[in-house]
Formats: C-alpha cells, sequence, structure tokens
C-alpha cells in the first residue's frame, strides 16, 4: 500500500460546512455570556456581592465579582479533562451536545437568579454555582469543537475552519457587548441597575436552543482508517511536555484578549471616568476589530504559516499596549477619535487568535485531541483569562498604577513570543496526526 492511501480521506465539503456550522454555534453562546458577565461586572457586584451596608460598585465587591469570574475559570479544565476524554472515546457529537446544553441552562438561570437583597448571603454562592457549571461545559466545549471543525477541513483550509471557533467567539462577545450596550442605551439607568441586566442573560435561551438543534442533527466524522505513515506528520512530544508548550503559546492570546475585549468596561469607567454606556461601546468597537481580523488571520496562516502571524501579533502586543492604553485613558479624546485605538487592541488580539485553534490541533494526535488541546486552552485561560479582572482590579487598588492592563498583557504576549518562534514553518503543511 502507497503512503498516500494512508492518509485520512478528506471529508465531503457538504459534512465539512454542516459540522463548521454545528461547532462554531455552540462557541457563539458561550461567550456572548462572557461577554455580557464582564459588560455588567459593576452592577453584578451590587446585587450580589454587596453587602447591604456596603457601597455599591465599590472595590472589594467588584473584586468578588472577579473572583467568582476566575473561579469558573478554573473549573475549565476539570470540564476538558472529563469532556475531553468523552469526547476522544466517544466521539465529538455527543460530547458536543452535552455542554452546549448545559451553558444554556447556566446562562438563562443567571438571568433567573434573585439577588442579595432577596434572598441574603445565598445569593452570591448561587451564582457561583452557576459559573462553576459553565466553567465545566466551556472546558468540554473548546476540545471538541476545535476537534471537529479542523478534522473537517479541506486540504489547506484548517487554519480558515479553526479560526472559525475564534470568529464566532468574536462575534459572541461583539454581541454580548452590543447587546449590553443597546439594553443600557434603551433603558433609564435605574431600570437598568434594577433589572434591565437580567435582558442579555436571558437571550441566552434562544440562542442556544438554536445551537442545540444543529448539533443534534450533526452525523459525526469517520475516523481515519489507518494512521498517518512515519514521516507525515510532525514528530509528537509527550503530553506533557506538549500541553505545557501549548500553554505558554496561547498565553498571550489568552491575557491580552481578556485585557482588551472583556476587563475593557470596569476598567475605563473605574479609572477613566467613562458612563456604562461609553464602557459598553468601547468595548464593542475592541471587539469589532477582534473579529474583523480573525478570519484573515487563519486564512493567512493557511498561505505562510502559524508561526508568523502569532508571533507578529504577539511581539504588536509589547510594543503597542502601552501607547493604545494611554490614548484610551485620554480625557480629552472625543469618542470617535478613540475608535482607532480601539479598533487596532482588537485587531492584535485576533492575530493571535485566528490561527491559535489550528495551531493546537496540529499539536495532538486525534487519539486525544479533544483532552490534549481543550486542556491546554483551558489551563492558560484559567490562569491568564480568569484571573484577568480581578490581578487588574487587585493592582490597580494596591499600586495606584493605571498601566497595570499593559503591564499585563505585554508580559504575556512575551512570553508567547518565546514560546511561538519554536513553531516549525511548515507544519500547516502537514496532514493532522
Amino acid at each position: 500500500m502507497s503512503p498516500l492511501a494512508l492518509r485520512p480521506v478528506a471529508p465531503h465539503r457538504a459534512a465539512s460546512r454542516r459540522a463548521l456550522l454545528a461547532g462554531s454555534a455552540g462557541n457563539l453562546v458561550e461567550w456572548y455570556e462572557f461577554g455580557v458577565y464582564g459588560c455588567f461586572a459593576t452592577v453584578i457586584a451590587t446585587h450580589f456581592f454587596t453587602p447591604p451596608a456596603g457601597t455599591a460598585g465599590g472595590a472589594p465587591a467588584l473584586i468578588a465579582t472577579y473572583a467568582s469570574f476566575a473561579l469558573a475559570f478554573f473549573f475549565r479544565p476539570v470540564g476538558a479533562l472529563l469532556f475531553g476524554r468523552l469526547g476522544d472515546r466517544l466521539g465529538r457529537r455527543p460530547v458536543l451536545v452535552l455542554v452546549v446544553g448545559l451553558m444554556t441552562l447556566a446562562t438563562t438561570s443567571i438571568g433567573l437568579l434573585p439577588t442579595r437583597a432577596v434572598i441574603g448571603p445565598a445569593a452570591p454562592w448561587l451564582l457561583t454555582l452557576l459559573r462553576v457549571v459553565q466553567g465545566l461545559s466551556a472546558g468540554g466545549e473548546f476540545g471538541g469543537a476545535v476537534s471537529l471543525m479542523t478534522e473537517s477541513a479541506p486540504p489547506g483550509r484548517r487554519g480558515l475552519y479553526g479560526a472559525w471557533q475564534s470568529f464566532t467567539v468574536a462575534l459572541g462577545l461583539l454581541a454580548g457587548a452590543a447587546t449590553a450596550a443597546t439594553v443600557a442605551r434603551v433603558l433609564p439607568g435605574a431600570a437598568l441597575q434594577a433589572w434591565g441586566w437580567r435582558i442579555p442573560f436571558l437571550l441566552a435561551l434562544p440562542l442556544g436552543g438554536v445551537a442545540l438543534w444543529l448539533r443534534t442533527a450533526l452525523e459525526e466524522p469517520p475516523p481515519a482508517s489507518a494512521p498517518v505513515p512515519v514521516g507525515a506528520a510532525p514528530p509528537g512530544e509527550g503530553p506533557v511536555r506538549a500541553v505545557a508548550l501549548a500553554i505558554a503559546r496561547v498565553t498571550g492570546w489568552s491575557a491580552a484578549g481578556y485585557a482588551f475585549l472583556v476587563v475593557l468596561p470596569s476598567y475605563l469607567q473605574s479609572t477613566a471616568g467613562s458612563s456604562t454606556s461609553e464602557a459598553l461601546t468601547a468595548t464593542a468597537l475592541a471587539n469589532l476589530g477582534f473579529a474583523a481580523c480573525v478570519l484573515p488571520a487563519g486564512v493567512l496562516s493557511d498561505r505562510i504559516g502559524r508561526r508568523p502571524v502569532m508571533l507578529g501579533g504577539a511581539l504588536a502586543v509589547v510594543l503597542l499596549a502601552f501607547p493604545l492604553l494611554h490614548v484610551l485613558r485620554d480625557p480629552g479624546l472625543s469618542p470617535a477619535a478613540r475608535a482607532g485605538p480601539l479598533l487596532v487592541a482588537g485587531a492584535l488580539v485576533g492575530l493571535m487568535a485566528g490561527p491559535g485553534p489550528a495551531m493546537l490541533a496540529e499539536m495532538f494526535p486525534r487519539r486525544s485531541r479533544c483532552t490534549g488541546l481543550g486542556l491546554a486552552y483551558s489551563l492558560a485561560n484559567a490562569v491568564f483569562s480568569g484571573c484577568a479582572g480581578l490581578v487588574i482590579t487587585a493592582l490597580i487598588a494596591a499600586t495606584g498604577d493605571a498601566s497595570v492592563p499593559a503591564w499585563y498583557a505585554a508580559a504575556a504576549c512575551a512570553v508567547s513570543a518565546l514560546a511561538l518562534a519554536t513553531l516549525r514553518g511548515d507544519g500547516h503543511r502537514e496532514p493532522l496526526r
């Protein structure tokens, strides 16, 4: 038998598109919720983490809100191990159906949850429990969805198909920020604080229903009938080393993404005196820049490789994080003049996030791909994304230095740049193992 006969047969284009759509839909729901939670962090702090005698929106309550945010991220590796093993053994489809159902149920429940003023200290605990459920389901979502999309990609388009995972993340964050901004503009301030903040969370129910329908109709992609011959794919590292290296490669993507795309509303309100509406609009613009860059970055990585695109994005954040933050904090700058820097900040993250899923899929063999790439991504996000709001808010309160977000993003991207420099230049042309 010739070596070519041992390679997996390329999936049919229609099946590839169905897998792409089904894999992307759950990501949108997941990240829509995270975007909404980040946008309404100050409101959630008031209703769930501020004692009756406390000051609404104060730093301790906001830090507690971000601690709950971070806790959900630390359950993502647990979900990646649990659902990743199921996905590697039972198939991608049943796990993807399960995790999107759990995420939809938990997000909708947040919109119905009684506040601390109604049920007392139980409120923050119930909110945290729902965040844990979201963390578990999100941990299984990434590994299963990225494996499904990259394994279903036509030859030479793995970067583009993987980029759709990041693109729907961008759409989810953008939809969350845009929905929150719209609600903030339409409703009076008192109504927004009292009950209007619940509306974006409740909208997750129809979104999740559509994603669930798409995934239940999905056909499980058949595994390769024979292994790829030796030499057709890059030699694999040991599992621990591969996961550690993958974490280092996505650290900058995780940290800069949350610093620029999720934490921004509360940061602008607390340090630059921006109104809720202005801060949410700024976040929508940053996410728009992110969304606009993700797919082109994935396509470019299919042509010239993952390394130059992702490395360029990481180095650009190191060089531009401080100038961008300085401009955004300028009180004399008009909203229109801030649009450019906000779009650039989002686009820099997109350069890393576009090729990132395909890069991770190429690091692990099929039999452990869901678990390996899901665990690496979840651990990186637990440490550098989930803790971003908590660390940034706490350090600003302790030091008074408003440049903390720039230090955070630049340092993480410097670490990633070193790890990304070790990528093979031609790895994108090889078949998945």
